[in-house]
């Protein structure tokens, strides 16, 4: 039986595909996928063999996959040098909307488009966790939760309630302008911190390094939602948190190269935060000494605030890719140029 690869048309590419024949064999296109490690792969197989037929799933380091038949990749943190030894790859799909972790790889091909992973529902999923984490710190949920792990009847009274509270976003991108709105549904006000300025309803707009003090200034619960850039980098250290209102709450959901961990214990232990939710860190999954695991007032997650589920993300994988195949455009693509 004669063994054709699978064909991938090139957007403006007019050749025909080759057709199956008698005793001729077309494969499919491959997708490798490194996320949720190889025990996961039963379901991605599933998700795949349901949304996405014309596709074959198969696990990162699976020895016997033909380099050449990869087509594309679906991962979070590949390891350096691996995406540039598949010689037909057609677009790198991250496993989540930052990609910093791929964009690392010195080694990464430059030329291929690299597609974020912006699913219809993560803004929902960021927006409700933020909401979570703003009342989590109003309402001393770590507190709470220890006098719970004590059997410790510790009563206390929280000093103020939602409409006392202004919550400071730094980042108003889709995902911030969500967490404004149901913020304010909470009845939280709401500013905003961005590179340029922005128009949302009832939330002030602060742009620039000229106004962001003044915005720390005001942000009671500072929420940082910007992305990984070089801009971004070691950002929420103590110089910024020196410029919030004593006694701050922070709410870390955007990139773990943002922040200085240390810095962030330090203010805690000086009493200019009064509590942190960091879902990212430096170092993940965060090691299990690291203080922060401990510290009275710190909630940790585990880089879960807004991970679409399998299927979410399977589904929209494949509409990228059958819309590329006809010749149409990828959306949310990473640009260099601004560092997300």
């Amino acid at each position: 039986m004669t063994r054709i690869r699978a064909w991938q048309r090139a957007p403006g590419a007019a050749e025909s595909p080759p057709r199956a024949g008698a005793g001729v064999r077309v494969d499919k296109p491959i997708i490798l996928v490194k996320s949720g490690g190889e025990a996961s792969m039963p379901e991605w197989r599933q998700l795949f063999a349901e949304l996405a037929p014309q596709l074959e799933p198969r696990w990162w380091d699976d020895a016997t996959v033909d380099r050449e038949a990869v087509r594309y990749v679906l991962v979070w943190d590949p390891e350096p040098g691996r995406l540039a030894k598949l010689p037909n790859l057609r677009v790198i799909f991250g496993t989540g909307a930052g990609v910093d972790f791929i964009t690392a790889d010195p080694d990464l091909p430059r030329h291929l488009p690299l597609v974020r992973m912006a699913t219809p529902g993560a803004a929902q999923r960021m927006a409700e966790f933020v909401c979570w984490a703003a009342l989590s710190l109003l309402k001393g949920a770590r507190r709470i939760g220890a006098g719970q792990a004590e059997r410790r009847w510790d009563y206390f009274e929280p000093d103020r309630t939602a409409p006392e509270t202004t919550v400071g976003i730094m980042g108003l991108g889709h995902m911030g302008a969500a967490a404004a709105r149901m913020l304010q549904g909470l009845g939280f006000a709401v500013i905003g911190w961005s590179r340029g300025r922005k128009d949302l309803p009832g939330v002030e707009s602060f742009c620039g390094d000229a106004e962001r003090d003044a915005f720390l200034a005001r942000s009671r619960i500072l929420v940082c939602l910007l992305p990984a850039t070089e801009e971004t980098r070691g950002l929420i250290a103590a110089p910024l948190l020196e410029k919030l209102p004593r006694g701050a709450g922070l709410v870390q959901v955007g990139r773990g190269s943002q922040q200085r961990t240390a810095d962030i214990l330090a203010a805690l232990d000086a009493g200019q935060l009064s509590g942190a939710v960091l879902d990212v860190f430096e170092q993940e999954p965060l090691p299990p000494d690291h203080p922060a695991w401990t510290h009275p007032g710190v909630l940790v997650t585990p880089h879960l605030a807004s991970l679409p589920p399998r299927r979410e993300r399977v589904a929209y994988v494949a509409q990228q890719i059958a819309a590329f195949e006809a010749g149409g455009a990828l959306r949310n693509l990473y640009d260099p140029a601004r560092g997300y």
